[in-house]
């Protein structure tokens, strides 16, 4: 063997960064804007990303809180996290114009949120208090819904007949995490009703999976995502569950400090599913100033999906290519 060198090294984990229902959701954006010309309104942040929004603002986006910020009859985004029925409803009474950029997964979410409702079914909903997902997903039956955000809450649960009693979940939590409250529910409820598929989406299980796989072999873990991204958030905690000495979230390079690196040869990289890929590329050129030169992309699975901007959106764009 040669002689030691001292250069650290980054492990880089992918599946990373951009999932579907946000490539989906910014393109909304971008494409109201080119078409519509601003000014378009987006309800909450469109992802949980401070640059993407920073820079969807310079283009003339936005943002708002609650739609009685919107003047009537303007042009109105939902955001990918989605919307309860009386937000729906407000929209609909002050006339806007809505373009509905809620991932395909969180509406599967809202459906079967209905559906048990319908069926007369305690629902309880495992996920963050305040999250806007959360908000809409409740919203949809919230005669119906309980939250439980831990396994602690299980034994707060009251229902009426623990024969009909079915969970379902926020899209971005921990999958560990969850199935323990899972498991605790059926502790409880042995007839607990599953959904017909796990809540938790594709990406937010594959970047915790990609994670895993680096953690182990990292002193330090770095998340690119900001803080009140829930996915991003959760890479954190499972980086340190999964063996990382130590994990912190950042929105980017400027936010890392140099003390973290002491001490460390490997550092593990990945970021949240509504980080853009230049953030993370800068993360890579910090680090490479600083003695880790060397980058290894650590895959563990490929991901494909791609859905199709909202229906309002794309009606409107294809009535204006084919009147040119």
């Amino acid at each position: 063997m040669g002689p030691m060198t001292a250069e650290g090294r980054v492990l880089l984990a992918a599946p990373r960064g951009y999932c579907a229902g946000v490539d989906r959701a910014v393109i909304t954006v971008e494409k109201a804007l080119d078409h519509y010309g601003p000014p378009v309104y987006v309800r909450k942040q469109i992802v949980h990303n401070k640059h993407v929004v920073e820079t969807l603002e310079e283009r003339g986006a936005i943002f708002v809180e609650e739609l009685d910020e919107v003047p009537e009859g303007a042009l109105v985004v939902f955001s990918a996290h989605g919307v309860s029925p009386m937000v729906h409803d407000q929209a609909a009474k002050r006339e806007l114009r809505t373009i509905d950029a809620t991932c395909p997964l969180v509406t599967k979410v809202h459906n079967e949120a209905r559906r048990f409702a319908r069926d007369d079914l305690d629902i309880v909903l495992i996920g963050h208090d305040g999250h806007e997902e959360v908000e809409g997903t409740a919203g949809e039956a919230p005669s119906h819904v309980q939250l439980v955000e831990s396994p602690d809450d299980v034994e707060n649960v009251e229902v009426r007949d623990p024969s009909k009693v079915v969970w379902l979940s926020q899209t971005t939590l921990s999958v560990d995490e969850t199935f323990q409250t899972v498991d605790r529910l059926r502790e409880r409820f042995p007839d607990l009703i599953s959904p017909p598929s796990d809540d938790i989406c594709y990406a937010t299980q594959n970047r915790q999976v990609a994670v895993k796989e680096i953690a182990a072999e990292s002193e330090l873990v770095l998340v690119v995502g900001s803080s009140n991204s829930s996915n991003s958030v959760r890479l954190v905690e499972v980086a340190l569950e999964a063996g990382a000495d130590d994990a912190h979230r950042v929105d980017n390079a400027d936010e890392i400090d140099e003390s973290w690196l002491q001490g460390v040869r490997t550092v593990g990289l990945t970021s949240g599913a509504s980080v853009p890929e230049d953030l993370v590329a800068g993360v890579i050129d910090w680090l490479a100033e600083r003695g880790f030169p060397t980058v290894e992309e650590h895959r563990t699975t490929e991901e494909s999906l791609i859905f199709s901007l909202p229906r309002e959106l794309r009606r409107d764009l294809k009535s204006s290519a084919a009147s040119e």
